[in-house]
């Protein structure tokens, strides 16, 4: 384990900024940007049942960290062809979670928020750096280095204490009126919970004597707003010797009276790709989890998911009902090392993502701006989701529900303005096989700030 104090981190800035500033045109420094986001994270998870399955994930994990992130980025060089770096370091400290971290079993695998030393236990502290050259012509911006993308085909994962970063290509061009253009290629992944550069892989093959993993992950698409209200999409992603993945989406937004009804349609069909294709007679190689008949859970990837979500806003008020559906063989693919992700799905929330082969879920969700009421800052939200439909290897009508309640405040203005606190608490059942999925109740305390620098 590699260990380095956030002073590295700020070294690491302040060099890049030196060793361009030398030679630099006007616009590299007065552009620039840095920042320092404090987040002090508290963690607790209670697995509710099957005490026998406790060997693979403990029956609760509790941890308490602080993180401090700071973010450096550069203005462009004046000119035809405009140059700049981006820099980022990483800290978190352990505060608390010794006895309480990670997996009750020596697994070589992170815990929930901390890396883990040798013999088990949550390390005292972990960081990390990274840099991004840029280049930019016009409208369009090339960037290499360390990423942190949030595209419909892959969202970096920021649900700990540290966000998970991506090492890869990007060029972005918005040259053509109304249109965004994205595209690139990632190479590794360092999750949320580690100081490794991790290989790229998915949900069955990710971990254990067999895992295998990809070096390539492909992507392009854009965003097209035909009007100010009305936004079309298409992506495609590959990851290579897993599935090819597209992906058409469609927002908009109208007036109703005197709130905004808002449409959000998502669909992705994803089929596999190089050696995935041959898991179904090889079992367990670059296999994809899912329903496959019998007792098989691992095969090729097949998915189709399509959903619905529609919020009205009015007053403070959103009230929101959605729906989704997959189909297929497969459960839903996306990039998943093991160490926590994302999707873009409108069903991933606290816990879970809903997102397994035949999973039918539908959504309730409300949220309220207590400024209507005058008291700026402070903000609440419950969602509701319940799947059913559910294929595993022990049935096809399995079931699975989750209640999230959030509460937020920031303060709205003085020498504290900015800081925030927020409390998340999800309760998640379901009558899936324990070895699959265990009930589980969640709570996490937020303190954040950011700090302008510059």
């Amino acid at each position: 384990m590699v260990k380095k104090p956030l002073v590295v981190a700020v070294s690491a800035a302040c060099l890049n900024l030196s060793l361009i500033a030398a030679s630099q045109a006007a616009g590299f420094i007065e552009d620039s940007k840095a920042t320092l986001s404090l987040r002090n994270f508290y963690y607790n998870n209670d697995n509710r049942n099957e005490a026998s399955y406790a060997a693979r994930n403990p029956s609760k994990v509790e941890e308490w960290g602080q993180g401090f992130l700071l973010n450096y980025q550069s203005g462009f060089t004046q000119g035809t062809v405009g140059f700049g770096v981006d820099a980022i370091g990483m800290l978190g400290l352990r505060l608390d979670g010794s006895g309480h971290a990670g997996r009750a079993t020596n697994s070589n695998q992170p815990g929930t928020m901390f890396p883990r030393e040798t013999d088990n236990s949550s390390v005292d502290e972990f960081s990390s750096v990274g840099a991004t050259a840029k280049m930019k012509i016009s409208e369009t911006e090339f960037r290499y280095g360390t990423l942190m993308p949030k595209l419909p085909v892959v969202v970096f994962n920021d649900g700990r204490l540290l966000p998970q970063t991506y090492q890869g290509a990007q060029v972005t061009s918005k040259d053509i009126k109304n249109l965004t253009l994205t595209g690139g290629q990632l190479q590794s992944a360092k999750n949320r919970n580690s100081t490794d550069q991790d290989q790229l892989s998915i949900a069955g093959s990710n971990s254990g004597t067999t895992a295998r993993d990809s070096n390539k992950f492909n992507f392009i698409g854009g965003d097209y707003k035909v009007t100010k209200d009305l936004t079309l999409q298409y992506y495609f992603g590959q990851l290579e010797d897993f599935y090819n993945q597209h992906f058409l989406g469609l927002t908009h937004a109208v007036k109703l009276g005197d709130g905004t009804f808002k449409t959000d349609l998502r669909y992705f069909n994803s089929k596999g790709n190089g050696d995935n294709k041959d898991a179904d007679t090889q079992g367990a190689f670059y296999a994809s989890s899912g329903y496959y008949g019998g007792t098989r859970t691992r095969g090729e990837v097949d998915n189709r998911l399509y959903s619905g979500l529609f919020t009205y806003s009015i007053y403070g008020h959103t009230l929101g009902l959605g729906y989704q559906n997959t189909s297929g063989d497969s459960n839903f693919p996306y990039l998943n090392e093991a160490g926590g992700a994302s999707t873009y799905t409108i069903t991933d929330i606290q816990i879970n993502n809903f997102t397994r082969s035949g999973e039918d879920t539908w959504q309730a969700r409300y949220s309220y701006d207590f400024g209507q009421l005058g008291v700026k800052g402070l903000t609440a939200g419950v969602i509701y989701q319940r799947g059913d439909n559910i294929r595993t290897s022990a049935g096809s009508d399995f079931m699975e529900w989750e209640r999230d309640l959030t509460v937020s405040y920031v303060i709205p203005e003085g020498q504290l303005k900015g800081l925030g606190f927020t409390w998340r608490n999800a309760m998640l059942r379901t009558d899936l096989p324990a070895a699959t999925q265990r009930d589980q109740d969640e709570n996490r305390l937020i303190v954040s700030y950011t700090l302008p620098l510059l």
